[in-house]
């Protein structure tokens, strides 16, 4: 990686505004369900304080539209960060504002305050320009570890680099190293395990995999327009019909490229979209009409696992089948199971994929899980990422 990072500068006594991603889900009772971006963020904001910077965290959560929401303030993850860190963690009431500047300005080295939602300012998704001045007059340094909002031009990932010095956090290093390792160098075999609904949302990264990936496998509800694309029938399954063409394309270009293309030799099917439905298990060159593919099934699971459990380098983005419905989880924890048992660098690409392994109880086995779903696609679609673009250059 060639961006500087918060070890190439100097930062006792600075005030250091650093972008987080602190958009946790949470339960009904306002409780949070899954603290990792929060976990993850701890190094380098220890890092800082360990310097002696005076620690500025800046981040979005939810989706208020520009509006104050009660419900999404900050306050929960202050309280969990505080006890992360064992030590306070002052909530501010804005994160612009001569109340916000008053608190910056009594800060002492080592303490950390914490912006409220950045996404009660319509002007946070704007890139405004005069609000991001405002948060850039906070700090003397700015430090980006936020890559799930990489991808995302907005005034706290990108506009404030216009103002302050930009460096990557530790968090920010490591996503890219793992992801950029992956693409660029991988140990091969290089295994990538696509899945998701729309072959449309991945066509980006399909393209982009077909120039790098040794094998790709290809399962959710995406495989129903490749299937078709084959000539077969795909019963009630969802298939884009304007895609069939490009799907086909696609498996052609693989076939040019030497790239083996793997589809599933069988599937669960449902007579309709519910977690009780009815369910079997029939070729997928079979599927009876009115039936919809709802999984891979396990002759399909156990050849992934195979291919897997081979490999130098396994990328994963997005589950096998409908996972939140236990019936139809198989093929998404078969794929999981194998990433875990193999000695290969094992990477998931965020999303639904890693809500699937934290689920599993097998995140601490892989390699790396992304922080980023939208921000690691775009990546591996060979984008430059534009809170990336920003940060100086080594």
């Amino acid at each position: 990686m060639n961006k500087k990072t918060v070890s190439d500068v100097r930062v006792r006594g600075k005030r250091v505004l650093v972008r987080v991603d602190f958009n946790v889900p949470l339960d009904d009772e306002g409780r949070i369900t899954d603290d990792r971006r929060i976990t993850e963020s701890l190094r380098t904001i220890s890092h800082l304080r360990a310097q002696g910077a005076r620690v500025i965290l800046a981040s979005h959560f939810g989706r208020p539209g520009g509006k104050v929401k009660e419900e999404l303030r900050l306050d929960p993850v202050a309280a969990r960060l505080s006890e992360l860190l064992r030590a306070p963690v002052r909530k501010l009431s804005d994160c612009a504002g001569p109340e916000v500047e008053a608190a910056v300005a009594a800060m002492k080295d080592g303490d950390v305050v914490l912006l409220e939602n950045l996404r009660f300012h319509p002007e946070e998704e704007a890139n405004d320009d005069r609000f991001a001045r405002s948060l850039a007059a906070l700090a003397d340094l700015y430090v980006n570890d936020a890559f799930g909002t990489a991808h995302r031009a907005h005034a706290s990932t990108v506009g404030v680099a216009r103002y302050l010095p930009a460096v990557a956090g530790f968090l920010m290093e490591k996503e890219l190293v793992y992801l950029s390792r992956a693409l660029e160098s991988p140990t091969r075999p290089f295994v990538a395990i696509l899945g998701g609904k729309k072959v449309s949302d991945k066509i980006g990264v399909i393209r982009n995999l077909l120039t790098k990936a040794d094998a790709l496998l290809i399962g959710g509800a995406m495989t129903y327009t490749f299937l078709r694309a084959r000539g077969h029938q795909a019963g009630a399954s969802l298939v884009e019909e304007d895609k069939i063409d490009l799907a086909r394309s696609l498996m052609e270009e693989a076939a040019q490229r030497k790239v083996v293309f793997h589809l599933p030799e069988d599937v669960v099917v449902a007579d309709r979209f519910a977690e009780d439905a009815a369910h079997k298990i029939v070729p997928a060159q079979a599927i009876p009409p009115g039936w919809m593919g709802m999984d891979i099934g396990p002759r399909a699971a156990e050849a992934y696992g195979r291919i897997i459990r081979e490999a130098g380098t396994v990328l994963w983005n997005g589950p096998m089948g409908v996972f939140e419905f236990p019936v139809f989880a198989g093929g998404t924890r078969e794929v999981a199971k194998a990433m875990a048992e193999s000695s290969a660098v094992t990477i998931v690409g965020g999303g639904d994929s890693a809500a699937a392994v934290e689920q599993l109880g097998l995140a601490d086995r892989m390699t790396h899980i992304s922080t980023g779903g939208g921000a690691s696609l775009e990546f591996m679609e060979g984008r430059e990422l534009p809170g990336v673009a920003v940060l100086l250059d080594k």
